[in-house]
């Protein structure tokens, strides 16, 4: 099959790429290489996705022309293109542009094509607010323009299903980290503290939040198994991650374990919107996409330690 992925230089983005290349697709990637963080990274993800024959096209899904993107047709896009995360640096209209007017262009043009890929819609457990703890039905409460954003663009793709217009799904992943995690994340900005001895800022009250942590192989596990489901998945939401709980403290000890060494701590202000509980409800996705992600807290930070020490020291 020819897939499209979006965002394809990021975290999660890259790895699926990759997945499915390796599940012998035909996979062309896109990504505007934003500088919300090092881009230095996202073209190192970008030359590894090439030594694996996937071309990245370097498209802003805000401006660019979209027509020639389409121009040979895809089976199914996965749209993980965003403004990420929680960031006093990111103005709402940086939300707006890049989680909503991007995808309604997306889905402008797809709306005009003779062969509409289905459409996987990348969304995230900050819609549910400050206690993601629900299943799928139940109405979410966004605290974050990042969440209101995600849920605007999420509902918008689910309105061409529901007309009819193409078909898709929307995936909600939760506290995704491993290999390649962004370099304002948790668990990439612990490891870099602790191998370099710096401080690393703790806001105020999050040693306490608890998260599903869930390890960026398992997410992708999920994501791809809605591939050969479309009668099951359009028009649906599936919550992806794992149900274990771990909090902010024992994720910050479980990285001084590997690494064998004591953090240093800098206390900051609460963050505005931070989530203070997460944990993923799966039975849907267990249920209809046999979704079970199994790898541990302590295994995936070994696998990130190790790529960071490869990568960066």
């Amino acid at each position: 099959m020819r897939i499209l992925v979006t965002g394809a230089a990021g975290f999660i983005g890259s790895h699926t790429a990759e997945r499915l290349a390796g599940m012998g697709h035909e996979v062309i990637g896109v990504d505007n290489f934003s500088d919300y963080y090092d881009v230095r990274l996202k073209e190192m993800n970008s030359r590894s996705l090439e030594a694996r024959g996937i071309r990245v096209l370097r498209m802003d899904l805000r401006k660019d022309d979209l027509s020639g993107l389409f121009s040979e047709g895809f089976d199914y896009l996965f749209h993980f293109s965003a403004q990420p995360g929680i960031a006093v640096t990111s103005s709402f209209e940086d939300y707006l542009s890049n989680n909503f007017i991007a995808t309604q262009r997306l889905l402008d043009e797809i709306e005009s094509l003779d062969r509409k890929p289905f459409f996987v819609n990348i969304a995230t457990s900050s819609i549910y607010g400050l206690y993601a703890t629900m299943t799928e039905d139940e109405a979410p409460l966004p605290a974050s323009w990042y969440g209101v954003t995600k849920l605007a663009a999420e509902q918008l793709v689910l309105a061409y299903s529901r007309r009819g217009l193409l078909k898709g799904t929307s995936l909600r992943l939760y506290s995704v980290y491993g290999p390649r995690e962004r370099p304002d994340k948790l668990y990439t900005r612990l490891i870099d503290c602790g191998l370099n001895d710096k401080p690393f800022p703790l806001y105020q009250g999050s040693e306490q939040h608890l998260r599903s942590f869930t390890y960026v192989q398992d997410i992708v596990d999920g994501i791809v198994s809605v591939m050969g489901k479309e009668d099951v998945t359009n028009g649906e939401i599936f919550n992806l991650g794992t149900e274990e709980e771990n909090s902010t403290a024992t994720g910050i000890a479980t990285v001084e374990r590997i690494l064998q060494k004591k953090i240093q701590i800098a206390n900051k202000p609460a963050r505005p919107g931070d989530q203070s509980r997460t944990r993923a409800n799966i039975d849907k996705a267990r249920k209809l996409l046999n979704y079970n992600p199994s790898t541990s807290l302590e295994d995936g930070l070994q696998a990130q330690v190790a790529w960071f020490r490869d990568n960066f020291c």
